[in-house]
């Protein structure tokens, strides 16, 4: 029996390895069982694998990748995937479901909020099993790192003025800090051309509302008078649509959201707005209409691009604040953090280690419990960060995603799926959605993928249907994290290796991709806070010819909401430190040559894409960078 090779990782991170000899033959290894003498002071480990060389030489290797603590030895199986049909001895048996049963005692599902995705069941995160805690808290400590950045930003000297207006908008550029070349600047240069309003349902960090108009809704009595003016085909409106011309978006979830009052001196508002868009000559997607409120009427007049200049900005900046709130809540929190929390419980609740789908899965769960358990501590709580600056703080962004909930399908996370449904899957229609173009050839990449291991481990779609754990971790999405809503879609069982294989892809996608497309530009995007205000101080306007500059002024955020959504912008904006993106495994959880072969596949497919985006993105002034893969992280982390 020759020696055991030890891998493991102090706290400090240094990184140590030891060497053990066995003299006697031990025959065929099964499991090797580890544990380590406690001392006084706390002295966790980090295993990442044990080797084995055998008497023949061979190596065997055991992967581990996680914490070794004072209380309970650990067991390991060598890396060799197995679905339970592959376990014929008992021991091995055994192992597997002991190790189910300690993962579901460890990882309870609870409702934080009623009708939210079920969550993690910890107060907080030091409550956390600690393989899934982040190794350094300092490093997801919201209210650190937002003070933090509002240092970096040298926003910090406008906070003893916290309830004061601005002057004017160049008073908002004294807190604008230009980060050289970067979107920002540009949108504070054009944010006030219908050209960069109507880019922006395209490609800025919430593009996914945007739908095609197939008719205009009765609560939005626009008239070919009003826009005539706009269109430029010498087609009437209706003909207009007929031909796909028309788009809108629609953001009625905030009706009838309680705006924020945690702070009794300043009042603040929200709006439902509906926005027609036209897709002109050139191609390009501008606003030809907005009416601020779901219920038409006198004092809910429609605003055109021919209205007063200061009119028809202001109906402009209450669509981009309620873009915000929805971005905010439903977008990102809702659709991307909630969810991957559900899949990541659920596999560590389903999956043991030596299951293949835990082994493709786990590098894309790496921290999600840990972000969100945070944010729940101290960013969307009761008085927490979120209610400083925004308008849907205090209550209102509890209320969206509870609404939200009804449109959050099945089919809605599979993303070419949700681009069809929208009308918006044409490129030669719509030829400037680079978020579609590059999310699609994302998407690709990991079914890919995720089709090769399916192949690899299952090889008839019969297999699929006898794995019970795969079974048991897709009923426990639909039950628990999709409260078993039948409307959802969610699959209560997997029959085929095709409907796994876009299952897998769901998840995969949504905890990389979909995250870095709505998480990443936020600083791009929302720094320039006319373009993106988190609260509103004045209500809509409810008739034309009266706004003025100043009540604009009035209206946006007052200096202390600036600065501190300022510090969240940039600081939700900035990747993790060691980020690991997709298509990087450093933990070698597989060890067979075939997967490594197909995530070989995967990186070149990625690469190549790498290489597509920034062929297209060369000399653009306004460069689409979110969905390149060498900026998409594996999971969702920050």
């Amino acid at each position: 029996m020759g020696p055991p090779f030890f891998t493991h990782q102090k706290l400090e991170s240094c990184v140590d390895s030891y060497d053990v000899t066995v003299e006697e033959d031990l025959g065929e290894i099964q499991l090797i069982k580890i544990e380590k003498r406690k001392y006084w002071y706390q002295d966790d480990w980090y295993l990442k694998y044990i080797t084995v060389k055998t008497p023949v030489g061979d190596y065997l290797e055991f992967p581990c990748y996680r914490w070794i603590t004072d209380e309970k030895e650990v067991v390991l199986r060598d890396g060799r995937a197995k679905l339970p049909r592959d376990d014929k001895t008992q021991i091995l048996k055994q192992h597997r479901r002991k190790e189910l049963e300690s993962r579901q005692k460890m990882y309870r599902w609870k409702e934080w909020h009623p009708g939210f995705p079920l969550s993690i069941d910890a107060h907080c995160h030091s409550e956390l099993p600690r393989d899934i805690q982040f190794d350094n808290e300092k490093g997801i400590d919201f209210i650190l790192n937002y003070t933090k950045a509002m240092e970096n930003l040298y926003v910090n000297r406008f906070m003893h003025m916290f309830q004061s207006s601005w002057s004017d908008f160049a008073d908002f550029e004294r807190i604008f800090v230009r980060i050289s070349n970067t979107i920002s600047e540009y949108v504070m240069q054009h944010w006030r051309e219908d050209f960069m309003f109507g880019y922006q349902f395209l490609n800025g960090c919430n593009p996914v509302l945007i739908r095609r108009c197939t008719e205009i809704p009765k609560k939005l009595p626009v008239t070919m008078d009003m826009v005539e003016c706009s269109l430029e085909r010498n087609l009437t409106l209706e003909e207009e649509v007929k031909q796909g011309n028309i788009f809108i978006v629609d953001y009625e979830l905030l009706d009838g959201v309680d705006a924020n009052k945690t702070d009794p001196c300043t009042i603040q508002y929200l709006a439902a707005p509906i926005c027609l868009l036209y897709k002109n000559l050139e191609k390009k997607i501008v606003p030809i209409a907005i009416q601020l409120g779901q219920k038409p009427g006198p004092d809910n007049p429609i605003f055109l691009p021919s209205d007063a200049t200061y009119d028809w900005l202001l109906a402009k900046i209450w669509v981009r604040s309620s873009d915000f709130h929805i971005h905010q809540t439903v977008t990102h929190l809702l659709r991307t953090h909630l969810v991957s929390e559900v899949f990541s419980i659920a596999m560590f609740r389903q999956l043991p280690a030596v299951h293949p789908l835990f082994k493709l899965l786990v590098p894309h769960m790496r921290f999600t419990i840990a972000i969100n358990t945070k944010a729940r501590e101290q960013l969307i709580c009761e008085c927490g960060l979120f209610d400083k600056a925004n308008a849907t703080g205090g209550g209102g962004h509890v209320q969206m995603v509870q609404k939200a909930m009804k449109d959050l399908t099945y089919s809605s996370l599979c993303f070419p799926e949700e681009i069809k449904a929208k009308g918006m899957d044409s490129k030669e229609d719509i030829p400037y959605y680079y978020y579609r173009d590059d999310g699609i050839k994302v998407w690709e990449a990991i079914k890919s993928f995720a089709e090769d291991v399916i192949h690899i481990y299952y090889e008839s779609d019969e297999v699929v249907c006898e794995d019970v754990e795969l079974q048991a971790f897709v009923k426990d999405i639909y039950v628990y994290g999709m409260r078993g809503v039948k409307a959802s879609g969610f699959p209560k069982m997997i029959r085929t290796r095709e409907t796994l294989a876009e299952y897998l892809t769901v998840i995969m996608f949504t905890t990389s991709a979909q995250h870095a497309a709505v998480n990443f530009g936020q600083y791009d995007w929302c720094s320039w806070i006319p373009n993106a205000p988190p609260t509103m101080r004045c209500p809509p306007p409810t008739e034309k010819g009266t706004v003025t500059i100043e009540q604009i002024v009035e209206s946006l955020p007052d200096r202390g909401r600036s600065c501190w959504h300022l510090g969240a912008v940039w600081a939700l904006s900035q990747f993790q430190d060691k980020e690991l993106f997709l298509g990087m495994y450093p933990d070698e959880h597989f060890v067979e040559k075939p997967v490594k072969e197909a995530m070989a596949k995967f990186r070149k497919n990625l690469d190549e894409i790498v290489s597509t985006i920034t062929e297209r993105n060369k000399n653009k002034k306004l460069p689409y960078y979110y969905l390149s893969p060498d900026r998409i992280p594996n999971s969702v982390a920050v």
